[in-house]
């Protein structure tokens, strides 16, 4: 993926969390010729998951889901998969699917997996700095600090960074009605850590999380 790519995802990861379909000709002519900001400030009717945390990676991503209303994970992760999915086709002249088989939901089970899940998003892109953090090797946390906070394809630096447009695509007040407080970016690291070695086999695309009811 190259920034162009990771922007679309960016894009359409706010467009598609509406109950309005995207039509094939809005997409095209409409969101292909608007910047990532411009497609951020257009309104939306109401979402189909509040998102909690996401983090864009060059093969693979993950996301923390809670259902806005009945059934919307699966219209959201469908919306998004297909408009993406078409976008990469057009661009790179290819056909065909662009991911290997359906999405898969866990279902977060307490607000301890909760906060380990959201850490563990949060802090996946240490490995594009650090590739054996998830062993406790760190050369250098403080540099990895700055970069988990400055990586642009990731709810971290909304949750750690400097005020963006992109964060219209996170429901933190969500967040907040689990947890107490956001977590350092120490807590970050130790929790992520913890979490790759004890769930990450486990861990799949997109997730559902229990707890108080959010508000959208």
């Amino acid at each position: 993926m190259c920034q162009a790519d990771y922007r679309r995802f960016l894009a359409l990861l706010y467009a598609c969390n509406s109950v309005e379909p995207i039509h094939v000709s809005n997409y095209e002519q409409g969101f292909r010729s608007k910047t990532l900001s411009s497609v951020l400030k257009t309104r939306r009717e109401m979402t189909l998951v509040d998102i909690g945390a996401y983090n864009l990676m060059p093969n693979h991503h993950h996301f923390l889901l809670r259902e806005a209303r009945d059934g919307g994970i699966t219209s959201f992760m469908r919306k998004l998969g297909t408009a993406y999915t078409m976008y990469f086709n057009i661009k790179y002249e290819r056909a065909g699917s662009l991911y290997q088989g359906a999405f898969k939901a866990k279902h977060v089970r307490s607000d301890h997996y909760f906060g380990r899940v959201l850490n563990y998003i949060n802090g996946n892109h240490a490995a594009l700095y650090e590739p054996k953090w998830k062993e406790g090797i760190i050369k250098n946390e403080r540099g990895l600090k700055k970069m988990l906070a400055a990586y642009p394809y990731s709810s971290a630096t909304d949750y750690y960074g400097v005020a963006r447009p992109e964060s219209i695509i996170l429901n933190r007040e969500a967040v907040m009605d689990t947890m107490e407080k956001v977590p350092s970016l120490e807590k970050i690291i130790e929790e992520a850590q913890t979490f790759a070695r004890q769930y990450e086999k486990d861990l799949v695309p997109a997730s559902k999380w229990q707890g108080k009811k959010m508000a959208r």
